[in-house]
This record gives structure tokens, sequence and C-alpha cells, in this order.
């Protein structure tokens, strides 16, 4: 077959006087076979994979792009070959045309078959090495089974090697959106340009230098345009340091992470949030204007030290005050910024480079080589120490450093937050609202002590203790002076706390950072030391990861009788510990209630004690709960459905720990809206297992055009959700979720099994479809479950699964910790539903 006829079908397609799309040409290789992936936005955006075979580009689109992680089985749907000419471009297809949409080079470089291509092409399982830009290592396609479907459909998976990346730590796609050749970024780059608002007067333009060669950088660097705004890496808080791996450590700055671009045009400063900050510092932009450094992007913090050479929080924020200043015990604005001092410690763009996919040791070996070549007093490379970092930890912590970050030494830089980067701290540091204060004693003057609140699960806010060392006498006068005018007559904590000394409430507005020995049992701080006050994106920070953000308020008609009983022997909750989490988390409860039959599991003793599973109730029975009309259930007492936060805690004072929902809703009770399967797994089952079996489930899934969503079940396993189109009845619904388990169990008989019983499934995973009959139920998202450490079912986004550590990841005593996240993560669920009939053809079932 010639190349003409193997490119029949893309030329039938499109029209080559409209689209700049080409016809055919493009020369093989005469050494390695060439690999492309273009990003295409067409009707939603995929990512176009092509290998260069027999004279054509072999084309899958993959609707999620590749994942550097073994466990995450991309889908790649075949497509029609193209001709090797396609492998350059990069433009718009014009509307109207095949494929419409912009697309650009995301990806290039060779590929080397691992084993005979053309076997594998046909056997369909194909393994290969990827030498791009992005794209490194072993990979494989594996094409799936089907059953006459118009596209065949594989999957691209990576191969385990040192390139591997779990997908909760890394999502290459959006660590490295761009193109990797010089024109790819350019209308995307114009199209942000025109939206961004003209640079502050202020801000310094860049002398030029000479050009640089690519001889001179890191193997691994990519010419690219500068990207417009850059997300900085985070780091994650750990308790000790890891015990593997190569890593480098640097002093933790108590400042101001900056991010600086630095163009022909100007330098712009900003904030982790992307705030410009440049008109902030004139000094700081006119030293990094002179530089000469033009399509750079350098990462770092702002700090002012003190007369001990160690970074004061408290000075730098004293160099941010306000030109009208209202209290003349602060410092001149103008002689506190000059001595604000700028120390870099990565370097993600280079003079027209992109380092990200640099390895970080090598990207810092040239950041401070370059910077020794400028001696400026305010940019100073941020030096990584030679020594084991219990040693560190110690030097830092005597010193009264915040503490350290631990750097993997081969890691990229990716913008959000990730394992590569860690950071230890010295002793206990949190934000607390200043929620009052007493009267000074001795020669004191202004105020003696600042009363601390924190929210509890309930949302209510409560004494945390008081803090009166740290206190300068500047910083006396200046808190006196503001908290006068945040004055209110009535104290802000639940209840009536004990407080030594007579208080002066005012609004909990103000956030006090703190350090402090530990917590009493009673929630009091002890040896606390006042570090600074917390303003701006550092005090919306410490707000929003403040792990009882919910303020909601138990109802005044709520009675609740023995909240002093004690329900999971484990945890040591009692009954009033529940009922708070109900209301905590009551928001993001009730829309998977609402609308819903509800059955309840009741534990009047306990987690230890005898569970009841109540589906009916009758009028008055439990007080709020709606009583749904009793033909939907013929032949018993009315079904249940909470509609409200009165309801959920007339239940919950009824001993109720899990609430469980159907799969239809009461207006269409005939035809589930919904499909769900949990993943149980049975003796000797690995939690890697479970993990490994969900993503399983999820890409069969999508290859029948459904889109699963997944949420921990509380328990041992999860479960996974498919929204559906209220077009099939119970019946319909049930059969095909059991014929979707027998497949399972059919093509992958070692992980899976059919049969529920515990004989059956020892060492293997049963996937429960009984779930999806008529009257069958599911527990709820954000309910407790009934069991030892009172485990929560939690929505969760597919990239988190592999960190989470369990089932039960989340429990009622740490859920606090993930309220702020909520639903979130199942954006988009209700625009997922579908019809099972595309599922049906594929999967070769036929409903009876």
């Amino acid at each position: 077959m010639d190349d003409l006829d193997r490119l029949s079908s893309y030329r039938q397609k499109r029209d080559f006087t409209v689209t700049p799309e080409p016809p055919s040409g493009g020369k093989a290789s005469k050494r390695a076979l060439k690999f492309v992936i273009q990003k295409h936005w067409a009707r939603s955006l995929h990512y176009d994979f092509r290998l260069e075979f027999d004279g054509t580009l072999k084309s899958w689109a993959v609707p999620k792009g590749p994942s550097l992680d073994p466990h995450v089985k991309r889908m790649a749907v075949q497509v029609e070959d193209h001709p090797l000419s396609y492998g350059n471009f990069e433009g718009v297809i014009p509307a109207g045309q095949y494929g419409a949409g912009h697309v650009l080079v995301w990806d290039s470089g060779e590929w080397l078959p691992l084993v005979d291509a053309a076997q594998g092409f046909k056997d369909g399982k194909l393994k290969f090495e990827l030498h791009g830009h992005k794209l490194q290592g072993r990979w494989a396609l594996v094409r799936m089974r089907g059953h006459g479907e118009k596209q065949i459909a594989w999957l691209l998976i990576k191969e385990h090697d040192a390139f591997e990346k779990p997908a909760g730590e890394y999502d290459i796609t959006k660590a490295l959106p761009d193109s990797v050749t010089d024109s790819g970024n350019a209308p995307a780059q114009k199209a942000a340009a025109s939206k961004t608002k003209a640079l502050p007067a202020k801000s310094k333009t860049i002398k030029t230098q000479s050009s640089l060669k690519k001889s001179d950088l890191p193997p691994a660097a990519v010419k690219s345009p500068l990207p417009l705004r850059l997300a900085p890496q985070l780091a994650t808080l750990v308790t000790d340091p890891p015990e593997h791996g190569d890593w480098q450590y640097e002093v933790k700055f108590d400042g101001y992470r900056l991010m600086t671009r630095l163009d022909q045009a100007a330098v712009q400063c900003f904030t982790r949030n992307g705030h410009d900050w440049t008109a902030k510092l004139p000094e700081l932009a006119a030293s990094l204007g002179a530089m000469g450094l033009a399509g750079t992007w350098l990462d770092g913090e702002i700090v002012v030290p003190n007369a001990q050479g160690i970074p004061d929080f408290q000075l730098l924020q004293q160099a941010f005050e306000a030109r009208g200043r209202r209290c003349s015990a602060i410092p001149s604005p103008k002689s506190a910024r000059a001595a604000i001092v700028y120390y870099v410690f990565d370097m993600p763009f280079y003079k027209g480079y992109d380092l990200r996919t640099v390895p970080l040791d090598e990207r810092r070996a040239l950041l401070e080589q370059l910077l020794a070549k400028h001696k400026f007093g305010n940019i100073k490379f941020s030096a990584a120490f030679d020594a084991p970092s219990n040693h560190l930890m110690q030097s830092a912590c005597k010193l009264g450093l915040e503490g350290l970050i631990g750097k993997r030494e081969d890691s990229l830089y990716q913008s959000r937050r990730s394992s590569d980067w860690i950071k230890l701290k010295c002793g206990k540091r949190k934000a607390f609202f200043i929620c009052g204060y007493t009267d000074p004693k001795g020669a004191r003057t202004g105020l003696g002590a600042l009363l601390l609140g924190q929210h509890d699960a309930s949302g209510e806010l409560q004494y945390a203790g008081n803090v009166g060392s740290g206190l300068t006498e500047k910083l006396l006068a200046y808190l006196t002076h503001t908290l006068e005018k945040l004055a209110t007559p009535a104290s802000p904590f639940a209840g009536k706390p004990a407080i030594a000394g007579t208080p002066h409430w005012v609004k909990p507005t103000l956030m006090a950072d703190v350090s402090f020995a530990e917590l009493t049992k009673t929630g009091r701080i002890r040896h606390g030391v006042f570090r600074g006050l917390l303003t701006g994106e550092k005090a919306q920070a410490a707000a929003s990861e403040a792990p009882h953000a919910a303020k909601l308020a138990l109802p005044a008609s709520l009675r609740l009788t023995h909240p002093e009983r004690v329900i999971d022997a484990q945890s040591g909750l009692t009954k009033l510990d529940i009922v708070k989490h109900y209301a905590a988390v009551a928001t993001l409860i009730l829309p998977h209630l609402k609308g819903r039959p509800v059955s309840l599991v009741r534990a009047p003793s306990g987690t230890a004690g005898e569970l009841f599973f109540q589906k009916h109730a009758k009028p008055g029975e439990i007080p709020a709960i709606k009583l749904l009309d009793p033909a939907l259930d013929p032949g018993h007492p009315s079904l249940l459905e909470i509609t409200n936060l009165a309801g959920l805690l007339s239940a919950t004072q009824m001993n109720a720990l899990e609430f469980h929902t159907w799969n239809g809703v009461t207006t269409s009770i005939d035809t589930p809206d919904r499909m769900i399967f949990d993943l149980d797994p049975g003796e000797k089952v690995s939690w890697p297992d479970m993990q490994d079996a969900a993503l399983l489930m999820r890409t069969l899934l999508e290859a029948m055009g459904l889109v699963p969503f997944i949420k921990t079940s509380g328990g041992k396993g999860l479960h996974v959700v498919v929204p559906l189109k209220k077009l099939h009845d119970w019946d319909t619904v049930k059969g095909f979720s059991r014929a979707v388990v027998q497949h399972l169990a059919k093509t992958i008989p070692h992980r899976f099994v059919a049969k529920s019983g515990p004989k059956n499934r020892v060492g293997k995973i049963f996937v429960d479809y009984l779930r999806n009959g008529f009257g069958a139920t599911t527990v709820s998202a954000w309910s407790a479950r009934a069991r030892p450490g009172l485990g929560v079912s939690v929505p969760i986004a597919w990239d988190e699964l592999p960190a989470l550590t369990s089932g039960a990841h989340w429990t009622v005593e740490n859920i606090a910790d993930r309220i702020a996240v909520g639903n979130s993560v199942w954006g988009g669920y209700a625009k997922s539903a579908r019809s099972l009939k595309e599922a049906m053809k594929i999967l070769g079932y036929e409903s009876a």
C-alpha cells in the first residue's frame, strides 16, 4: 500500500483549499523514528499522539494527555494516519473544518521500538522508548478488546523506570503546558498580552546582553517563549526529613514569596497569588532590570534581616506599611523597603529557555554562577548546606530561624504543591485570631497580652490562650492603636472561658502568627511567642487553611440528649462530636441527600454495639425528616428524605451514624440517575492493589464513553460513581453493571471476582454491582461510618487517589482539613450524565 492509500481517510476529511494542514509530504527519518504530540483545542482539548512508522504518522487521540504515573492508564483512540509533514504543523484549523481549533506541538523527539514494531501494531501491544523534550523513558500502547466499534481504543501507559512520577504529585500536562517550538505559543501569548493591564510606571526595563548559546545550558533546556504568568512550586509540610534519596536543604525564610518576570519590556514582581508588587519594590526592580536577563523567571523570597542577620517578619511588615501612616511608632516605609533582600533559590526560565524539565541541582548551579557575576546587595543566592538534615535543623532552631526547606536534587520545577519540596519547621507555629487583650502590668505600656482564638469543628470560636512575649514597644503602641478601633462590648468566644485580668474585646478580624511549645488538652497554648501580624495574602492563606473555617453553629432548637456518651472507643469521640461533625459538613452532605430516599444506620450503643438499619418511619417518629409518598415503595411505611440541617441533626440526635441514599431521585424513582461500583477488598488485598483496581475500573468505563467519579468509602474500599441520564429502568442498569463486573472478572481474573462470598475473594476484589437495584443504597459522601475510627466517605479527584492511605483516609477527627475542598473535586458531575446505549454496544451487552 502506498502512502496516498494510507492517507486516503485523512485526505477525505479535509478541504485543503481551506485548512492550512498539509495534504501530504514529509521525508522519512534516515536514522531514528520521530514522534510528536500535538495539543489540540477542538470541540474539547485533547492530545494527538503520533509515531512515525512505515511512511506515515500512526495517530491516537488521548483525551487527558499522557501521565508519568504507571498506574494511570490513559485512553488513546486510534484515528487515521497522518502525513509525516503533519509533525511540524502548528496553527489554527478553520471553523467548519474537521478538527477545527488551535494546534501546537506540545512535545517532539525520537522513539525507539523495544519489540518488532510491525508485530506490536498487529498484536495490539507495542512497547517503546521516548526521547523527547518532555516525555522520556519506556512506554506502552495496549489495544483494548472491542466489539466492532468504529474507532479502536488503546491504552497509553508509562512503564516503570527512572522517569515515572505519581499522578498525585505531578501532572506534566499542567506543569508544562506550552509548545516546544519557538512559535507555538505566539497566538496564545498575543491574546493574553492584549488582556494584560499596562505595567506600573516605576517598573524598570532590562538592559540586553549578548545572545545565549544552547551549548551554555543544561541538555534538558528547551527554547521557549516567556510565559506571562507562572505559579510557584510549593513545599509540603513534614515532621521528619526523608531517609532516602538525594536532598539539599536551604533556610526557610520568614518573608514573602516573590516570582519575578524579566523581559525586554520590563521587570515585574509577583506575589505567590499573582498580585503585581512591582510598584512596591522599586529598588529591587531597578537591580533586577540591570542584570540583563530578558526572557527569565526567578523564584525566591523577600526578607528584611534584623541586626543579627536573621530574617524578621515584623521588620518586613513595617516595610510595607501604608505611606499614610496612622501611628508614628512605625518607621518610614521608604527606609524600611531599602533594607529588603531578595533571596533567589530557583530559575524556571533563563533567557528564552524553559528550565522546568532541568533537574534542580543543574538549575541551581546555573543560577549560582549567574548571581555571582552580579554584585547587588539586595539580590542574593539562597545557598544549600552540606550537612545532615537533623544537624541543620538543630542549628536553624537555635539561631531562631523558621526552619528548613528540603528539595530533591533531581526534581523538576512544578507549579503546584509537591512532595519533591518539603518544609521542616522549628517547634509549633500557628495563626490565631486576636479576640481581645488585657491591661498592661508594671512598666509595660499599651496592652498586656493578646487573647487568642481558633474555631472548633462546629465553627465556634474557642479561647486558645494568650501571648505577651515578642511584643516590642513599637508593636505595643501600634497594636494598641489598631485594636482600640476594633473594640466590641461582647466576648467573641463561645461560652465563658476563665481569663486572668480584665479583658478588652475586639472584633476577631486580625490574625497573629504565634510560635508555642504545645497545646494543652483544653486547647490552650503554652510558652507562646508573638511572631507578627498576618496581613494580606498570608492572612488569607491562614484563614483558608484553618481546619475549622466552617462557621455553622448548632441550632438552638436542637435538644441533644447524652452529649457526653462515647460513641467510638478507638477515637474517644462522643455523641456531641458526631453532631458537630454533621453540622460542619451539612452544606456538603445535603446536596447528596436532597431529593433521594435515605436510609439510616443507627447505633444507640456506639460502634461496638448493635446497629440497625432504618428505611421507613411513621409521622413524628424523627422530627424534621420528610416522609415521602408511600406510593414510592408500595406495601411499606413512608420512605425518608433529609432536606435541611434540622433533619440531618435530628437524625443524629436519634443516634444515626450513617446516611445511605438510593441511586434514584424521588421525582423520577423508576429511572436511576447514577450507577455505583463498590470496590470491596477480600483478605490479603493490599491498598495499592485497591488503587490499581479503581484505575482499571475507570479506564474500562471511560472506554465505553462513560464519565466515572470516585470517593472513599470511609471503610476499606472505594466507590466509583457514574452519573446517568434518567433513561433506563432499574433492571437495565443493574444488569449492565453486573455485565461490567463479569467482564472485569473474566478479563483480569487474578485481580477481580464477580461473586461476593468471602471464600471467593481471598486476595481479590469484589466489585459490588448489587448497589444498583431498586431500593438498594450506598453510603453518602460526607457520611461517617459506624465502625472503629469513624471513617468518612469523601469525594476525591482521580489524581488524588495515589496519595491516599486507605478508604478511611479521612475520619471524623481529621475531616476538618478537607472541608475547604468540599465537593469541588466533582466539578462537572451533572453535565457528565450519559445514556448507557453506546456503552452497551461497546461491551456487547443486550438488555433483556
